[in-house]
């Protein structure tokens, strides 16, 4: 008798996880990423049996709540959610799904998610571990940071396919079109060419972009900056001296270029034969940018390098 009513549960639970992974393998091919409410989230997600991994993306996409970084997260996680639904090895293992904040505010309280977007891993056993969640700040958000991440987690390999971006070649090929025009159009006169000043200034822009970190936003993809769901505020500067925003490096970019022409200033007015009172004001005003805007870098370095000055 005892064996039977064993028997009994175990076809039970059998029944229940089949039912369940049938359904969520319905869902996948509509659509390769599940939008999950909080019952669905709970039942298919939270609550046993469960043999299968799932991925939980948790968001705020409204345009109310106005997370441009949600939007762009939400991309990236399509492309790579695509590449597992139409690659050779999809299986019903893993499952991406997405919990909305106005779809699901109660899943985020159940959980004490206080900020979006927040990627989740939900194992086939047991419970998430802090290594479930994908740590966003400092890795970023791309697909192949992501996929690299479900890998560590779920040994699933998932190779990322981005949909074909024709931007670059084209504006590759305006550029390419618009300097031969010009080379055309001055072809007997092209003395500009050797114009040290205009080679400084291109030498420049590539100095302050390679110094103001835009190299690690395009390896890392981080996001361009962070609002806060429970307050509104907007941070530009990263806390964490592993990780930084884009928009972090257009001011770090900015700061370079302000004290960079503060220089150029101080050398013109110490080379320079011109008016004396000219040079003098030449010379405070370059002081004066260095000055200010070398401070005001100083003070963003040490709100991420934690116990500066050194001693």
């Amino acid at each position: 008798f005892f064996l039977l009513i064993v028997l009994c549960i175990l076809i039970s639970i059998h029944n229940l996880l089949s039912e369940k992974v049938d359904q969520m393998m319905e869902w996948s091919s509509r659509r390769s990423v599940v939008r999950m409410n909080g019952d669905k989230f709970r039942r298919f997600v939270k609550a046993p049996p469960r043999n299968y991994s799932v991925i939980v993306m948790f968001t705020a996409l409204q345009p109310q709540r106005q997370c441009s970084v949600c939007r762009q997260a939400n991309e990236e996680y399509q492309v790579l959610a695509n590449s597992w639904r139409y690659s050779s090895a999809f299986s019903n293992k893993l499952f991406f799904t997405v919990v909305d904040y106005d779809e699901g505010a109660d899943v985020f309280q159940q959980l004490n998610m206080n900020s979006a977007p927040t990627f989740m891993h939900f194992p086939a056993k047991g419970k998430p571990k802090r290594a479930d969640t994908f740590d966003l700040q400092r890795i970023g958000f791309a697909s192949e940071q992501l996929a690299k991440w479900i890998a560590d987690r779920t040994d699933v390999q998932i190779r990322v396919f981005r949909p074909p971006n024709y931007s670059g070649t084209i504006a590759l090929a305006l550029l390419v079109s618009l300097v031969g025009g010009l080379l055309y159009l001055r072809r007997n006169n092209l003395e500009f060419i050797y114009n040290k000043t205009g080679w400084a200034m291109a030498a420049l822009c590539v100095v302050f972009a390679m110094t103001s970190g835009q190299m690690w936003n395009h390896i890392r993809g981080p996001p361009y900056a962070h609002k806060n769901p429970q307050n509104g505020q907007v941070s530009y500067i990263h806390g964490s001296s592993q990780a930084q925003f884009v928009a972090e490096s257009h001011i770090i970019l900015l700061l370079n270029a302000a004290i960079t022409m503060g220089m150029v200033l101080l050398n013109e007015a110490a080379t320079s034969k011109g008016d004396v009172g000219k040079r003098r004001i030449i010379c405070l005003v370059g002081l004066g940018l260095v000055v200010f805007f070398f401070s005001f870098l100083l003070s963003i370095f040490r709100s991420k390098y934690h116990g500066y000055p050194y001693r």
